[in-house]
C-alpha cells in the first residue's frame, strides 16, 4: 500500500486532427505560465510537462457538447502547464506558488466529468492527481481505509476484495474512467447507492490543500463527531474551488456473500416511482431499484409497453430476503418479469461506446440527472419530456429513476438532437443550451436539486445563483476565505473569478 502512479485518463473521443493543430474553443482570457513560475514548478513538483500532448488533452473532459468540438479540431481551453506531484507536500509546493504568482490551478485526474469542471477555462496550470494512486491504509476492524485522490474506481475496488476481503459499494457508470477524488468533488453516486448511500455518505475524513499551501484534516477521529461544523462536506461537492484534496478517509463494507435479484414490468410510469417510495418508505433498501420509463425499457430491454423495475440486493442473506420480500409485496401485482433483466442491464450498464458514433453523425446526446421529492417527481418526470420535445430539433427523451431514497429520488434523463440539412455548426451549441434550459426550469419550478451527482462545473454554473439563493453568496464568501486571490478552478460553481466571466454558454 501507499502513494503509486496509477492510470493516465481516457479521452472521450480521438481527434482527427494532429495535437499542434487543435484550436482553443474559448476566447477570452487565457493566463500563461512564464520561464520564472516553470523554473519553480519544476523544482516542487516531480513531474511537470508543457507539450502539445499533455495540454491540450488537459483541456477537456468527457462533457458531451465538447466532443463535438473535439470532431471540429477544437479543444474548450487548454492547460500552459501540467502538473503531476506524487505526494501532498507536492501538491502544497504547486498551489502556494500559483497563488504568489496569481496563476490558475485546476484540479484533475480521470478527466470523466460530463459537465466541463476539469476543464482549465483560464489556462493556467493543470494539477494531475494520477500519480497519487492507491490504498493508503485499511483498518479492517473499524471498516474505514484512506485513499490517494488519483485512485481510479475499478483499481480499488479489485484491491479491496482481493487483498481484504473489503467492498466501497461504489459503482458509478464512469467507475474504470473516474477517480475518488473526482467522485469527492462532485459528490458522485454509484448503482448501489440505496443500499450504500452516495460517496458523501462514505467519506468520514478529508486531507486537503489550501490555495496557500496549508495542509488541513478534516474529520476521520472518530464517528460522529459533535467538533463543530462537518468541515468534511465543505469540501465534498466544491469541485476543487475550496481546495485540492489529497487523502480520503472513507467507510468500507464487508464483501457480501449473498445476493437477490428481481423484476417488475409497470403500466405506467408513476405507479412504479409509486411503488418504489413504498419500499423505501417501509424501510427495505435494495442496493439497485431502478425504474426504465416505457421508451428507456423498449430500447435496453426489448419490452413493449412496460415500465421496467430492476432490482438487486445484497449482503446478509436473512437482511437482503426480508428486504426483497417487501419489494415483492409492493411490486408484484404490477407484473412479475424474467429476473435476467437484471443480467442484461448489469452487462451493459457501463458501456459508453455509443457516445462517440452518435456524435459523429451529427446528433447532439446528453443525460441529466437531477432529483426531488417523491410528491413532485412524476409531474416532473412529465413537464420535463414535454419541455424537451418542445425544443426545436429534439428527435428523443426519456428517463429513469436511477437512484431512490426515503425522501425522493433522482430522475436521470436522455435527450438527443439533430439539426435541419445544411445548419450551420453552431445549431448544437444552441440546441444544447435550449435543452438544458428545458429540464432545468422545470426542475426548479418543482423546487428540485438542479444536479444528484454529476456536479455543476461549467455547463450548469448559470443555474447556481437560482438553485442556492441567498446561500449562493454564502458559498461565494467561504471562497473568498479559502481562496481570496480566486486561484482554484475559476470559472465553476457559477463563482465570480478574478480571471473574468465563465466562458459557457
Amino acid at each position: 500500500m501507499g502513494s503509486r502512479g496509477g492510470r493516465r485518463p481516457t479521452p472521450a473521443v480521438s481527434f482527427d486532427a494532429p495535437l499542434p493543430s487543435i484550436r482553443r474553443r474559448f476566447d477570452g482570457r487565457w493566463v500563461a505560465v512564464d520561464e520564472g513560475l516553470l523554473g519553480r514548478l519544476r523544482e516542487a513538483c516531480s513531474e511537470v510537462a508543457v507539450d502539445d500532448d499533455a495540454c491540450v488533452e488537459a483541456g477537456r473532459d468527457w462533457w458531451p457538447l465538447a466532443i463535438h468540438w473535439a470532431l471540429a479540431g477544437e479543444v474548450p481551453s487548454r492547460a500552459a502547464v501540467v502538473a503531476r506531484p506524487r505526494n501532498p507536500a507536492e501538491v502544497c509546493a504547486v498551489l502556494r506558488l500559483c497563488d504568489e504568482a496569481r496563476v490558475p490551478v485546476t484540479p484533475v485526474a480521470g478527466r470523466s466529468g460530463v459537465c466541463g469542471a476539469s476543464i482549465p477555462a483560464f489556462g493556467g496550470v493543470a494539477l494531475d492527481l494520477c500519480g497519487m494512486a492507491g490504498l493508503l491504509h485499511v483498518d479492517n476492524t473499524s471498516l474505514v481505509a484512506d485513499v490517494a485522490p488519483g485512485t481510479f474506481g475499478d483499481l480499488l475496488e479489485a484491491e479491496l476484495r482481493s487483498g481484504h476481503g473489503l467492498t466501497l459499494g461504489h459503482w458509478p457508470q464512469s467507475i474504470a474512467l473516474s477517480t475518488v477524488g473526482g467522485w469527492l468533488a462532485c459528490r458522485s453516486a454509484g448503482q448501489y447507492s440505496t443500499r450504500y448511500g452516495k460517496i458523501e455518505d462514505m467519506v468520514v475524513g478529508l486531507e486537503v490543500a489550501l490555495a496557500d499551501g496549508r495542509l488541513v484534516r478534516t474529520g476521520g477521529t472518530g464517528p460522529r463527531a459533535a467538533s463543530g461544523p462537518d468541515l468534511t462536506q465543505l469540501f465534498v461537492g466544491s469541485e476543487g474551488t475550496l481546495g485540492v484534496v489529497t487523502r480520503a478517509r472513507l467507510r468500507v463494507h464487508p464483501v457480501p456473500l449473498f445476493e437477490a435479484r428481481a423484476a417488475y414490468g409497470f403500466g405506467d410510469f408513476g405507479a412504479g416511482l409509486d411503488a418504489c417510495r413504498r419500499v423505501l418508505r417501509r424501510g427495505a433498501t435494495p442496493a439497485v431499484l431502478r425504474l426504465y420509463d416505457a421508451t428507456e425499457s423498449a430500447r435496453a430491454f426489448g419490452t413493449e409497453g412496460r415500465h421496467v423495475l430492476v432490482v438487486l440486493d445484497e449482503g446478509d442473506r436473512g437482511l437482503v430476503e426480508v428486504g426483497m420480500a417487501v419489494v415483492d409485496e409492493e411490486c408484484g401485482e404490477a407484473g412479475v418479469l424474467d429476473e435476467a433483466l437484471v443480467a442484461t442491464w448489469l452487462e451493459h450498464r457501463n458501456d459508453v461506446s455509443a457516445l462517440e458514433a452518435v456524435s459523429r453523425r451529427g446528433i447532439v446526446v446528453d443525460t441529466a440527472e437531477v432529483a426531488a421529492r417523491w410528491a413532485v417527481l412524476e409531474t416532473m418526470y412529465t413537464e420535463t419530456l414535454a419541455a424537451l420535445a418542445a425544443v426545436d430539433g429534439t428527435l428523443v427523451a426519456s428517463a429513469h429513476e436511477s437512484h431512490a431514497y426515503t425522501d425522493g429520488a433522482c430522475l436521470y434523463f436522455t435527450f438527443a438532437g439533430r439539426g435541419p440539412e445544411g445548419s450551420a455548426p453552431s445549431w448544437k451549441d444552441d440546441y444544447y443550451r435550449r435543452a438544458w434550459d428545458a429540464i432545468t426550469e422545470v426542475t426548479l419550478a418543482h423546487g428540485g436539486a438542479i444536479s444528484h451527482h454529476h456536479g455543476i462545473g461549467l455547463n450548469r454554473a448559470r443555474f447556481m445563483g437560482r438553485a442556492l439563493g441567498p446561500a449562493h453568496g454564502v458559498l461565494a464568501s467561504v471562497k473568498a476565505a479559502l481562496d481570496p486571490n480566486g486561484i482554484l478552478n475559476p470559472g465553476k460553481l457559477g463563482l465570480a473569478s478574478p480571471f473574468g466571466p465563465a466562458p459557457w454558454p
